[in-house]
C-alpha cells in the first residue's frame, strides 16, 4: 500500500475521533465582532413618552364613553329596587293587616310598627330606601284604594324626574 492508503487511514481515524467526542460549544458560535453588538444605551427598557400618552389618551376616551352609560345604569337599577321593595313592603303591610283583623289602616299607622315586636314582618333596614331614606305610606293613597307605600327618589323630595322621581308601589305609570 502506498503513501495513499495510509493517509485514508489517517483521515478515518481522525474522523472516528471527532465524531466520538464532544463538539466544543464555542466553536459552533459564530464569531461576534465589537461591531455587531449594540452599545447597552441603546437596550430597550422602558416605554417612550408617546406611547404613554396614547394609552392615557385611550383609557381617557374610554372612561368618557364607559362612565356615564354606568352611572345611569346604577340609578335605573335603584328606580327598578326602590319599586321592587315599595311592592314586597305594601304586601307585608296587607297580611300585617290580615293579622290584626283590620279591613282598613289606621289613619296614624307608620312602617316602623311592622319591624317591631317578636313577630316583626321586616328587619329595620328593609324600610330604607336605595338612596338611604325611609319608605313613607300614605293613607288612604292616591294610586291605590287604601294606602301607598312609596319613596321620594334619589332627591328625598315629593316630585321630581328621572331618578329624582317618586317611585309608589302599584304605579303602573313608570
Amino acid at each position: 500500500m502506498s503513501d495513499r492508503t495510509d493517509s485514508c487511514v489517517e483521515c478515518v481515524q481522525h474522523a472516528a475521533v471527532s465524531l466520538s467526542s464532544t463538539p466544543d460549544t464555542n466553536s459552533l458560535k459564530p464569531m461576534r465582532t465589537d461591531r455587531l453588538r449594540r452599545p447597552a444605551r441603546h437596550a430597550r427598557r422602558a416605554f417612550s413618552l408617546v406611547e404613554l400618552i396614547v394609552a392615557v389618551t385611550i383609557m381617557a376616551i374610554l372612561a368618557a364613553l364607559v362612565v356615564p352609560r354606568v352611572s345611569q345604569w346604577i340609578g335605573f337599577t335603584k328606580g327598578k329596587t326602590a319599586r321592587a321593595d315599595a311592592e314586597t313592603i305594601s304586601n307585608q303591610v296587607r297580611m300585617y293587616m290580615t293579622a290584626k283583623g283590620m279591613s282598613t289602616l289606621p289613619s296614624d299607622f307608620e312602617l316602623v310598627e311592622l319591624t317591631e315586636g317578636d313577630g316583626a314582618l321586616l328587619n329595620k333596614n328593609q324600610i330604607m330606601d336605595p338612596w338611604n331614606n325611609p319608605y313613607q305610606i300614605r293613607i288612604p293613597g292616591e294610586i291605590n284604594l287604601d294606602f301607598d307605600v312609596y319613596s321620594f327618589g334619589a332627591d328625598g323630595q315629593a316630585g321630581g324626574e328621572g331618578e329624582g322621581a317618586d317611585v309608589v308601589a302599584g304605579d303602573k305609570r313608570n
